[in-house]
């Protein structure tokens, strides 16, 4: 009986450790068997990171940040670190949440979640710290630029991460230049340069510098216009075609250059306007009042700017008033009867052609070779009289000896 009952305690304990053994386990593999959850944050400079550790069981242990110098920033809910810009979000047994304000580059690396069981559990998160780019700045142009200047046009910005992109455009079409990195600790400082000669169709041209970066909604943009200085260039346009006597006629001298060539001066045949009271000269303007003939001659206008003097000419030649041309009534021309000029025109073209037909035949036909046949009647001499002759003459026709003749 005694011995029955030692081995129903020794069976007992047995048991008990079993059980012991196995919820020690089992509570043992609920904390150590799982690892902290983290993500990677990105975010701009001077912005704010949330960075979260999650476990999805915890007895109780501690989860603790620390930043990638392995400073510890919380423990649980205690503040380790002195850095007003570290604040703790949310702490519980499952979870670590602090916020970091502020964001500088500095502050960019891997960051470590910690779960405090034996042997600790680690789980890195990266924060990256994207560098907004200045605003872009357009050197190396100084106003005004002169025709067939080489100029550079440089844009410039500083403080990106990753290094901008630049884009140049002349007005609205993209132009290409050459791009330069450099690196300034965690930031990139970017150029782009365009190099080119200038003429007179740049005058007016704005480039612009476009700055496109992944921390930026919208590119950064700035323009410089171009200023060209040029030599002027003229022309003088009038206002009829067929100036006639007594009419009404204006000569306007057009000019393009930079600065705008200034003043206009007149004159004719070489010298001074001869009749400055129906000749007359406003701005860019010569007008005469009346047409007539001591009109007649070559009309210059001439200006200059700093950079050159540019001249035009125009020949006047005064029709007199009762003259067929455009400027007359087109009714007009058929009362002056039918246009002889044209009619003899007409007839020389029918015998021009007429001729050429018959040269041409005459040539055709002197080079043309023909044949034809002559008969020799043998005895038609000796007959009595014409019927017979014909009669012995159609005999021989059979034996008739062909004959060719050329004609030459």
């Amino acid at each position: 009986m005694i011995v029955k009952q030692h081995l129903i305690f020794i069976l007992y304990s047995l048991c008990a450790n079993v059980f012991k053994v196995a919820g020690t386990k089992s509570k043992a593999k609920g904390s150590q068997g799982q690892f902290p959850i983290t993500q990677n944050v990105t975010v701009v400079e001077g912005g704010t990171a949330n960075m979260t550790c999650r476990v999805d069981y915890n007895d109780n242990t501690s989860l603790q940040w620390s930043n990638p110098a392995q400073q510890t920033l919380f423990f649980g809910d205690k503040k380790a670190l002195r850095d007003h810009r570290i604040e703790l979000v949310r702490a519980t047994s499952q979870e670590l949440t602090i916020r970091i304000s502020d964001v500088s580059l500095s502050d960019e690396g891997q960051y470590t979640c910690s779960l405090f069981t034996m042997p600790v559990k680690t789980t890195k998160a990266f924060l990256t710290v994207l560098g907004v780019p200045a605003r872009p700045e357009i050197t190396g142009f100084t106003k005004p630029a002169k025709e067939r200047d080489v100029i550079t046009l440089t844009c410039t910005t500083s403080g990106s991460k990753p290094a901008a992109h630049i884009r140049w455009f002349r007005n609205d079409k993209e132009v290409h230049g050459t791009r330069e990195v450099n690196a300034t600790g965690k930031s990139f400082t970017v150029r782009s340069s365009l190099k080119f000669e200038v003429d007179k169709q740049d005058d007016g041209v704005a480039y612009t510098c476009s700055v496109e970066h992944v921390s930026l909604s919208n590119p950064y943009l700035t323009t410089e216009v171009l200023e060209v200085h040029y030599a002027p260039q003229l022309e003088i346009r009038h206002s009829m075609i067929i100036p006639q006597e007594g009419q009404y006629f204006k000569l306007e001298c057009v000019s393009n250059g930079n600065p705008i060539p200034e003043p206009v001066l007149w004159f004719k045949d070489g010298g001074e306007l001869p009749d400055i009271e129906r000749m007359i000269v406003e701005g860019r303007e010569l007008t005469i009042t009346t047409l007539n003939k001591t009109d007649n001659g070559t009309y210059r206008c001439e200006a200059s700017n700093h950079l050159g003097t540019s001249s035009a000419e125009y020949t006047l030649f005064v029709y007199a008033k009762d003259f067929p041309g455009p400027t007359t009534d087109p009714n007009a021309l058929g009362q002056h009867g039918p246009d002889h000029a044209l009619i003899g025109g007409v007839v020389a073209v029918v015998v021009f052609i007429t001729l050429c037909l018959i040269i041409v035949l005459g040539r055709y036909l002197a080079r043309h070779k023909g044949t034809y046949l002559t008969h020799e009647a043998k005895g038609a001499e000796d007959a009595p009289d014409a019927d017979t002759a014909i009669i012995n003459a159609e005999g021989n026709h059979v034996h008739a000896e062909e004959k060719k003749e050329y004609f030459i």
